[in-house]
């Protein structure tokens, strides 16, 4: 169970660590059941109680996100931590998916930020990283609404901003797109269907597809709970995020990753491209289920 796994490795950093701060920050997330967010409140708290500053503390829990981290392939864990604009902090750590192409894969930095979007965060300020940025992700950050004033911290190096790692960048403003990711721009899905329907073609209707238009969200039945995921494109086009990546990041983010997903709808607006192949081939390798597919339709 990767619940257990995760616990170990709890206990492992702890003993590793010896640190007060690392012991306290995993203790709240085991009162939290694993949800990988500290809301700002508890940030503050931490804050107070060991005298540091947000940045200094998102330091320390960055080797405890890299605890999610699913890496059958690389063994190489990394993890990140996304600053939200009132000081929440979510966590996101790689993940790959054997058996399955590396561009299936989640980045940490990728993780932590669709964890914040999904969870209605409405800008990143900082992102908190323990090994540097990959060109991937340098790219993926240059889609965010305030991307010119995001800051990108390493355990050797704080107060970067991201354009000094991604000089004379391109992004969508050369593409003229004005409205970017985490800026409020809803379509309009007529909504139809059974709960986990509506839900997917929800998710649709908030998704970023400022290229191809192929506006997509998911929803993952998940015991009781449904968990959604949405499209995120990129003006490079390879940094782009599936729909099922988000949810299933999400799903482990929540403390979830234990629990089955029995159905899966994927929700997808006829653009220039489509995520309906790599979707059902993830879906069938990873959960050995079968998608079922919504065609949307704008009211």
């Amino acid at each position: 169970m990767f619940r257990t796994e995760i616990l170990e490795r709890f206990e492992q950093l702890i003993a590793e660590k010896n640190c007060e701060i690392t012991k306290a920050v995993i203790e709240q997330l085991i009162r939290q059941d694993f949800h990988g967010q500290l809301s700002y409140e508890v940030v503050d708290e931490l804050c107070e109680e060991f005298k540091r500053s947000r940045i200094e503390l998102a330091l320390f829990c960055i080797s405890i996100a890299a605890c999610y981290a699913v890496t059958p392939v690389s063994h190489f864990n990394v993890g990140a931590v996304a600053v939200g604009k009132r000081g929440d902090f979510y966590f996101g750590a790689n993940q790959e998916f054997s058996g399955e192409c590396m561009q299936q894969s989640v980045h940490a930095e990728q993780s932590a930020i669709s964890h914040a979007w999904l969870a209605g965060e409405t800008l990143i300020t900082d992102v908190v990283v323990n090994y540097t940025p990959c060109g991937h992700c340098r790219q993926f950050m240059n889609e965010l609404s305030g991307a010119e004033n995001l800051k990108v911290h390493l355990p050797h190096s704080q107060d970067n901003l991201l354009h000094s790692y991604l000089p004379d960048s391109f992004g969508p403003k050369d593409l003229g797109i004005e409205k970017v990711l985490f800026d409020n721009q809803p379509q309009q899905f007529a909504t139809t269907g059974d709960k986990l329907q509506q839900a997917a073609i929800a998710a649709a209707n908030t998704s970023y597809a400022p290229y191809s238009k192929a506006f997509s969200g998911i929803a993952l039945q998940v015991g009781e709970r449904i968990i959604c995921g949405k499209y995120a494109e990129n003006a490079a086009f390879n940094p782009t995020f599936l729909p099922l990546q988000s949810a299933l990041n999400y799903r482990l983010f929540l403390g979830l990753a234990d629990v089955p997903v029995e159905r899966i709808v994927l929700a997808e607006a006829e653009g220039s491209l489509s995520s309906r192949a790599m979707t059902k081939a993830l879906a069938k390798s990873l959960l050995d289920l079968d998608i079922e597919y919504v065609s949307l339709q704008a009211v």
